[in-house]
C-alpha cells in the first residue's frame, strides 16, 4: 500500500529507520508469505465477470485462515482488505460488489497481512484475459522496474540508487513514474521510515541502507501523464488523462550482501 502525501510523517514526528532483529525478520517472513500466497491465489482466481468485492472476500478469508489480520482494513478508515484498482485507477481503489472485472482490464491488487506484530505488503498487476499490446508492455515495464530497483539493494547502498534505476528504466521505455506516492519502510507499522522514492528527489534524506532494514518498494508506472487526482471517495487515485497505470510491490529485506524478497510468490 502506498502512502498518500498527507499521511507522510512530518519532520518533527519522523523517527529513525528501524533495524529488525533475526527473530523479527523471521516473523516478517511469515507475514510476507501470507501476502504472497493470497496474491498468487488471486492471480489464478481472477476471471472476467467476477467483482473486485469477490477478490476482497477471498483475500480476507485466506489471510485470517492463515492466522493473520488484514493490514489495510480499517487503516485510516480504509474499508477493505485489498486495494483493487482497474485501468486508469492508479492506487487505493475500493472493492465494490457492482464493479465487474472485464476482459482486457489492467487490474492492480495490493494487500497486506499483520502477523504476530509485523506486516507484509505487496502488489501485483494482472492482465485480465487478452490485453492490448500497449497494456502488456506497460505491465511488463512496471514489473521489471521493480526488480531494477531491488537489484540495487544492499547494505551500504543509498535509496537514490534504487530510485534512479527505476526511473531510468521506466523513462527509457517511454512511460512515466507516478510521483504522488512512494514506497516505504514496513514492519511493526504498515508505513515506517524511510520513504522509498521511485524517482530522483532531494526532498527527503538519501538514506544509507543497513542490513536488517525492511522496505516496501513499489514503482507505479503510467502510460500517459504522471499526474493523478483523488476521486470523491477520498481514496481512489486516477490518472488525470485516463491513461493506463500499472504497479508492482515487494517487501524486501536488506542484507549485508544484497537482499531477500520476503513476498516472493515464486516460492509459494
Amino acid at each position: 500500500m502506498n502512502i498518500l502525501s498527507n499521511l507522510l510523517p512530518s519532520a518533527k514526528k519522523r523517527r529513525g529507520v528501524e533495524i529488525k532483529t533475526d527473530r523479527e525478520i523471521e516473523t516478517m517472513r511469515q507475514a510476507s508469505r501470507i501476502v504472497a500466497t493470497v496474491l498468487k491465489e488471486i492471480s489464478e482466481l481472477v476471471k472476467p465477470g467476477m467483482t473486485t468485492w469477490d477478490l476482497d472476500v477471498h483475500a480476507e478469508k485466506r489471510i485470517r485462515e492463515m492466522g493473520a489480520a488484514p493490514s489495510f482494513k480499517g487503516y485510516h478508515g480504509f474499508p477493505a482488505s485489498i486495494c483493487s484498482s482497474i485501468n486508469h485507477e492508479v492506487v487505493h481503489g475500493i472493492p465494490n460488489k457492482k464493479k465487474a472485472i472485464r476482459t482486457g482490464d489492467v487490474l492492480k491488487v495490493d494487500t497486506g497481512a499483520f502477523f504476530e506484530g509485523f506486516h507484509g505488503d505487496s502488489c501485483i498487476t494482472i492482465a485480465v484475459g487478452e490485453v492490448t499490446p500497449d497494456a502488456a508492455k506497460l505491465i511488463h515495464v512496471a514489473e521489471q522496474a521493480l526488480y531494477k530497483g531491488i537489484e540495487q539493494v544492499r547494505a551500504g547502498a543509498f535509496l537514490l540508487e534504487l530510485a534512479g534505476a527505476i526511473q531510468d528504466y521506466v523513462e527509457a521505455n517511454g512511460f512515466k513514474i507516478v510521483e504522488d506516492f512512494t514506497g516505504h519502510g514496513v514492519g511493526r507499522n504498515l508505513h515506517e521510515e524511510p520513504s522509498v522514492f521511485n524517482f530522483r528527489t532531494y526532498q527527503m534524506p538519501n538514506v544509507k541502507l543497513k542490513a536488517g532494514m525492511t522496505l516496501a518498494i513499489e514503482p507505479i508506472v503510467n502510460a500517459g501523464s504522471k499526474n493523478t487526482r483523488i476521486l470523491p471517495d477520498r481514496w481512489t487515485a486516477v490518472t488525470v488523462d485516463r491513461s493506463l497505470s500499472a504497479q508492482f510491490e515487494h517487501t524486501v529485506l536488506v542484507t549485508e550482501t544484497g537482499y531477500e524478497i520476503l513476498t516472493d510468490r515464486t516460492k509459494i
